[in-house]
């Protein structure tokens, strides 16, 4: 298993976020249009995209389905990104150990130097060299057409409509997840905008299924206008547009740190948390019921079986309940809320009635004030704060960090001595190892997969 990118990949950083489908068309023509070879449900948007990824795949999975996942960011290894869950017992694997079915090291190697080769032949016919996202999509795309899948759940990487994922031209079906004002100076600068590059994965004869707006994280007018905006452009592109609304009140947090809740008339039963989760959770079953008209091996008890059966890192993720330590990679204001809700319920509301102690490093790019917002409107109380530095260059400097949390909750509040994230988790695990004072690491994903593995390290035994 490699922890590394190939150098390949992390040379062609440089070339940013730069949207269009040109590229990945010359690439996949170059490889023979591996995209060709396999069946997709396709998924977008802001927020939870990525838990509607892990359904969709488990679902799928659990029917018997040699299913393949590809996502992004990764957390703690590159491979992560491109992974293969192959039926049931497949899926049974992942449940006990996370790193099950991802590229091995000899064909991410060997399939890197084929899309080199085919970026190089692109460049020579006069076109842009490929963004790292675009050249991971190649690699995943050839992937899965020599591993004979059954179907792909491919998560885009930004916005939709130019996002290099957007290259099928009939999907079993397409979700959209939750929409909010994130990465505005690439998909835009309102909510009409950002929806209609959302909506770009539409497809003409084919379902898209989206979250009933009324549901997102959104004012009213902004609801409202995302309906307008994706109900108009699901017109234009001749596409079968579902809103579909969750049993929010259908909603009960169980023992072990589980949650149930109504799908479609049928209880189910996931690790994942938060009334997010039942709309990610329920668009997802969706998805997969039209699917069912493919595949007749999936049915009610194998989508249970899959939902049950679901993991997703660093989303609302209890690690340890002696202290109680738990992550969260809510990056923006809607994560951010969505996240203090879910900790407001957890143990019957006795957790949301004690201080925490929060380490937490974010993007300079992000709304940070609009996340630490969120946390005091959801009463998350803050006794200690660890602002550390992400590695990335575009991190938030602790300082600015610690001067936003102190201004937005407007009172002095007990700041860590580092600003290292590792030796920041590691100490401020041993103090709330003593003081049980629980522990919150939030924040940017990049953080959680550069201390998720040193945090359950260190709590060893104790892990859920």
């Amino acid at each position: 298993m490699t922890q590394k990118t190939p150098d390949f990949l992390t040379d062609a950083v440089k070339f940013g976020i730069n949207p269009g489908l040109e590229r990945i068309s010359g690439l996949c023509e170059l490889l023979g249009h591996p995209e060709k070879d396999f069946r997709v449900i396709h998924i977008a948007g802001t927020n939870g995209k990525g838990s509607a990824t892990a359904f969709i795949s488990s679902m799928l999975a659990a029917s018997g389905l040699k299913t393949g996942v590809f996502t992004s960011p990764f957390l703690e290894r590159f491979t992560e990104r491109i992974r293969i869950i192959d039926g049931r017992e497949g899926l049974n694997r992942y449940s006990e150990n996370d790193s099950y079915g991802e590229i091995d090291d000899v064909s991410l190697a060997r399939l890197t130097d084929r899309v080199r080769e085919a970026s190089e032949k692109l460049i020579g016919q006069g076109i842009e060299h490929p963004t790292e996202f675009e050249l991971v999509t190649a690699i995943c795309l050839l992937y899965f057409s020599e591993q004979k899948i059954d179907c792909a759940v491919m998560e885009t990487g930004l916005g939709g409509r130019l996002d290099s994922t957007n290259i099928f031209d009939e999907p079993v079906a397409s979700v959209i997840t939750s929409i909010g004002m994130d990465h505005t100076a690439v998909l835009g600068d309102t909510i009409d905008k950002i929806a209609r590059e959302k909506a770009g994965i539409m497809k003409k004869g084919r379902p898209l299924y989206c979250v009933d707006p009324s549901y997102m994280i959104l004012t009213d007018e902004q609801a409202s206008t995302v309906r307008e905006t994706l109900t108009e452009e699901a017109g234009k592109h001749g596409c079968r547009l579902v809103y579909v609304k969750p049993l929010n009140d259908t909603i009960r947090y169980t023992d072990g740190y589980r949650m149930e809740f109504c799908v479609d008339n049928m209880i189910v039963d996931t690790s994942l948390l938060g009334d997010h989760q039942c709309g990610n959770c329920t668009v997802a079953y969706a998805a997969v019921k039209e699917a069912s008209h493919i595949w007749p091996s999936i049915t009610e008890e194998s989508c249970r079986e899959g939902i049950a059966g679901t993991v997703w890192k660093c989303r609302a993720e209890v690690l340890s309940t002696d202290p109680f330590v738990i992550l969260d990679g809510g990056h923006n204001p809607q994560g951010a809320r969505s996240f203090a809700e879910v900790y407001g319920k957890l143990d019957e509301g006795r957790l949301i009635k004690k201080s925490v102690r929060l380490v937490i490093g974010v993007m300079a790019d992000k709304d940070i004030e609009g996340v630490i917002s969120a946390y005091r409107d959801c009463g998350l109380q803050i006794g200690e704060v660890w602002p550390v530095k992400v590695a990335n260059s575009r991190t938030a400097e602790p300082d600015q960090l610690y001067n936003i949390i102190k201004e937005v909750y407007n009172k002095p509040i007990n700041r860590g001595d580092t600003g290292d994230p590792e030796e920041a988790v590691g100490t401020a695990y041993g103090l709330s190892a003593k003081d049980k004072v629980p522990l919150v690491v939030t924040g940017s994903l990049y953080l959680l997969g550069q201390v998720r593995g040193k945090l359950k390290g260190i709590i060893g035994c104790t892990t859920i």
